[in-house]
């Protein structure tokens, strides 16, 4: 009898005590971001998963733990995810000649100096960033200061977009260019029977193969330059769009020694090597932060350059409709490879004109709807007809919007007001699916998620302008915009299951902010601040 009353007063002792747990987090405003998108206050977390999700009072008597977070009402979001980046060449950039925003090329040119007496020798002078739209009389720039400046030492400094650069005559020499040399899907660019140093799309690449290798300590220097920037903003996972197989196994050694600690999906350059590596199998490589999963095609070039595919002439350039960067026969043989595999087909498409082939490409193969998740990139100007072409295939289109509101203060002048309307049409694609991928495309554009949504929701840039919102008929809800940030961006990944949301059995990637994204102001959009990054349940900002 007394064996049974102890053993009886054992298992209610039991019951009594809390479930140990690895972090607690309460009274927080958190958006699960799930399917109704509904709120809570806390939440529980054990090996990196959320394990429970409730009220305050749920949470604090069900679970302990020695390491208990008071939010003090601060707002939890899922951790930001950005659908389509260059992870690898933001952090790149880092290392080189930030040329962002120069109003001038004399300006540029001045950067360009100040880099080369902080780093001297003869070593390769890189740089990204310039624009010329933002440049007196909006013309590109040649490299005649460059080879008065650096006769001996090569340079290379790349557009915004990354589709064009201007290289220096030595540069030039070193990759063999000669005045008059043509490539499929780019230009070497001349001036009265001479190169100029501007290089389109496809020919930058003559000259970047050049650049000598970098080593493990320089991959090492750029990742983990970006990820701390990256944490500071609340992302916490970034899709990389086109790196070679190369890269990923710089980045898998990284993550595998924990100095790399960001989430990642990657798509693999469309290259002949990518076919013929360990990462395309039908099922393709998953760790626990690396999905690679994904090929970027590269279907035409940047509107800014006029490198985009049009059907119809640019209207600042008569009898100029861009180019694609492959033949049709080369997209089309690339989806029947991977049509048989678990890897997404995803294609850089920023023209109507390559749109509409690639969407056709797509449509042969996919055959109506289905869950392979193909994806065009940017689907940045689109022709009325082609938009059904989306939902009828499932095929997604993933954006950027703050795209919209840095080409919108010259975008017309290429297009004219009639084509601009099919341009940055997020709200008419959203329609296509009723799910959208958000990202920013950085360093094309900054990582700050912030103008993401501001540039969704108010159709603004930093400036606030326009006062009304550039084109607001293809405006965002906030709700639309946070799910695109979190949970669609997942989907596109096909990585819905494991992140994206503030759910039982995710991973316990979160963020805090001091300001609410549904309430605030949307001129304070940009005054929110990240207060905590949380990946796997482990504090990394």
């Amino acid at each position: 009898m007394r064996l049974l009353i102890a053993f009886a007063t054992v298992l209610l002792f039991s019951a009594c005590i809390n479930q140990r747990v690895d972090l607690i987090v309460h009274h927080a405003q958190i958006y699960t971001v799930n399917n109704e998108f509904s709120t809570a206050q806390a939440m529980a977390i054990q090996d990196g998963k959320i394990v429970a999700v409730g009220t305050n009072d749920e949470i604090l008597k069900e679970y302990q733990s020695d390491s208990i977070v008071n939010a003090n009402d601060a707002i939890i979001y899922p951790g930001f995810i950005d659908a389509h980046a260059h992870f690898l060449g933001y952090g790149q950039s880092l290392y080189a000649v930030d040329l962002m925003f120069v109003p001038s090329w004399q300006e540029a040119i001045e950067r360009v100096k100040a880099f080369a007496a902080k780093h001297p020798g003869k070593g390769w002078i890189k740089g990204r960033g310039w624009d010329q739209n933002r440049f007196p009389g909006k013309q590109f720039p040649t490299n005649v200061e460059l080879n008065l400046l650096f006769p001996d030492r090569p340079v290379i400094l790349e557009r915004v977009d990354g589709h064009a650069s201007i290289a220096n005559d030595v540069a030039l020499q070193l990759a063999g260019v000669k005045a008059g040399q043509t490539i499929e899907g780019g230009q070497f660019t001349m001036q009265a029977g001479k190169l100029t140093g501007l290089l389109i799309d496809n020919a930058v690449g003559v000259v970047e193969k050049q650049v000598p290798s970098a080593t493990q300590e320089d991959y090492k220097d750029w990742l983990t330059a970006a990820q701390e920037n990256c944490f500071a903003t609340g992302l916490t996972t970034i899709t990389d769009c086109g790196l070679s197989p190369e890269e990923v196994d710089r980045i898998d050694a990284l993550q595998k020694s924990n100095d790399l600690k960001m989430r990642l999906y990657v798509m693999l350059s469309d290259k002949p090597s990518t076919y013929t590596s360990k990462y395309f199998t039908d099922g393709g490589y998953v760790t626990d932060k690396l999905m690679v999963k994904g090929i970027k095609v590269y279907g035409d070039g940047a509107l800014g350059s006029r490198g985009a595919c049009l059907l119809q002439p640019y209207s600042d350039k008569a009898g100029w409709p861009g180019f694609l960067l492959s033949s049709p026969a080369h997209f089309d043989s690339i989806a029947a490879k991977l049509i048989t595999t678990d890897f997404q087909m995803c294609t850089h498409a920023i023209g109507d004109s390559a749109n509409r082939i690639i969407l056709n490409v797509y449509a042969k193969y996919l055959k109506g709807k289905n869950d392979k998740r193909w994806r065009i990139e940017h689907a940045q100007i689109m022709h009325p007809a082609d938009f059904h072409l989306f939902g009828e295939n499932s095929i997604v289109p993933s954006v950027q919007p703050t795209h919209a509101t840095s080409d919108m203060y010259w975008a017309a002048e290429r297009l004219g007001a009639e084509r601009l309307k099919g341009g940055y049409a997020f709200k008419q694609l959203l329609e296509q699916n009723n799910w959208l991928p958000l990202g920013t495309d950085f360093p094309v554009e900054e990582i700050n998620p912030f103008k993401t949504f501001l540039a969704a929701v108010a159709r603004q840039d930093a400036k606030g302008f326009p006062a009304g919102g550039f084109q607001m008929e293809n405006a965002l809800s906030r709700e639309q915009t946070i799910r695109g940030m979190t949970i669609w961006a997942a989907k596109a990944n096909r990585m819905d299951k494991q992140v994206g949301s503030i759910e039982v059995g995710k991973k316990a990637d979160f963020i805090l902010l001091d300001k609410d994204l549904m309430k605030v102001p949307s001129d304070s959009i940009l005054q929110v601040k990240v207060l905590k990054t949380y990946l796997n349940g482990e504090r990394v900002y």
